[in-house]
């Protein structure tokens, strides 16, 4: 069905979209290409939203040249009005005579209907090319218009031993300089970072993104159930949005800074609702990708919640001792009750081990 040219532009297009993997929020990662009488005539992606298209910026560049060309887009051109027009309009006025989508968007105001519409208007339209690959652009994207929920990655670090702090709370540092700047690319592609509070009170971190000086805030989101964060903390004094999670008994504390929102869920025996805050960040704040960086408790929390898609492990090659604290709290007694996962990438950071391991299906 596809030839080796296609897999060939296809591919470009997705190396394409991977320029928007930090500012596209919330829309999807999208590259497009351009091509006539085998030549690239143009190529683009989708910058941020509200800015053009990929197709859009595609077609602005190729012109003429666009007409009787094969466009190679990673995602189903869009076909409604949102903050832009449609881009299978723009394909069908260009005078395209192919479009080769990698996956339908899952978006139910597309669809399919993007593709329907340049059928309708007599392009050879084709999908499915290298879906796997354009799929990986956005898990998050995918699942916010499948499921109405946020991907959520939890990052963590442990040694040798799958030990992540002292028994003090002592953890700086487990791993190298390396792992932790490759932690602040991930901060990026994430629309949201989750927290608890026992992190802000032993850490007082801050969360941001230390990589490039342009690149939008992720949304700190504190579980704080008690209200017990210090107005002091060094997350209320750094720039970027904040929502302060609170249990419904808990009153919003008086003169924090503008950019800290609050939002009161209920608990069940102290224990935050976790699908309905990533229910909330998915409908409000129309997040995308999420990434726990939390101790042992919350962690375990969102894992027993089958909350998590994907664990993102740091391995030291050091050893900390039976004494120090556990990857995560997690009270499973029988071993019907494990969770099983499989190992998704596994590579050197420095000096520090990344291994991306995901849940399977029970």
């Amino acid at each position: 069905m596809f030839s080796a040219d296609d897999y060939r532009y296809m591919a470009q297009a997705i190396r394409l979209a991977k320029n928007g993997l930090f500012t596209t929020h919330p829309n999807p990662r999208v590259g497009c290409v351009l091509v006539r009488d085998n030549a690239v005539v143009a190529e683009a992606f989708h910058a941020k939203a509200g800015s053009p298209h990929a197709e859009a910026l595609a077609l602005a560049m190729a012109g003429e040249r666009a007409k009787g060309a094969t466009a190679y887009v990673t995602l189903e051109p869009c076909s409604h009005f949102g903050r832009t027009p449609p881009c299978a309009d723009a394909l069908i006025n260009a005078g395209v005579s192919r479009v080769v989508a990698a996956m339908t968007d899952p978006n139910p105001l597309v669809a399919g209907r993007g593709l329907e519409k340049l059928k309708q208007a007599g392009i050879e339209v084709s999908s499915g090319l290298l879906e796997s690959e354009a799929r990986a652009l956005n898990p998050g994207f995918i699942k916010r218009m499948e499921k109405g929920l946020p991907y959520v990655r939890v990052k963590m670090a442990m040694s040798l031993d799958g030990r992540t702090a002292m028994q003090s709370g002592e953890s700086k540092w487990i791993t190298g300089a390396d792992a932790r700047q490759d932690v602040q690319q991930w901060r990026a592609r994430s629309a949201a970072i989750i927290t608890g509070i026992g992190t802000v009170l032993a850490d007082d971190p801050e969360l941001t993104v230390r990589i490039g000086t342009d690149l939008p805030q992720p949304l700190r989101v504190v579980l704080d159930s008690q209200g017990r964060m210090p107005v002091t903390a060094k997350m209320l004094q750094s720039t970027g949005p904040i929502l302060h999670v609170t249990s419904s008994s808990v009153t919003k504390t008086e003169g924090w800074p503008t950019h800290c929102t609050t939002l009161q869920l209920n608990t069940v025996e102290n224990r935050m609702d976790l699908v309905s805050l990533l229910t909330h960040l998915a409908e409000v704040y129309q997040i995308n990708e999420v990434l726990v960086e939390a101790g042992a408790h919350l962690v375990g929390a969102f894992v027993e919640a089958n909350c998590v898609d994907e664990l993102l492990v740091y391995m030291a090659p050091t050893l900390l001792g039976s004494d120090a604290r556990p990857l995560m709290t997690l009270p499973l007694t029988q071993m019907k009750d494990q969770k099983r996962l499989a190992l998704d990438d596994c590579r050197l950071i420095g000096q520090d081990m990344r291994m991306t391991w995901r849940f399977l299906s029970e």
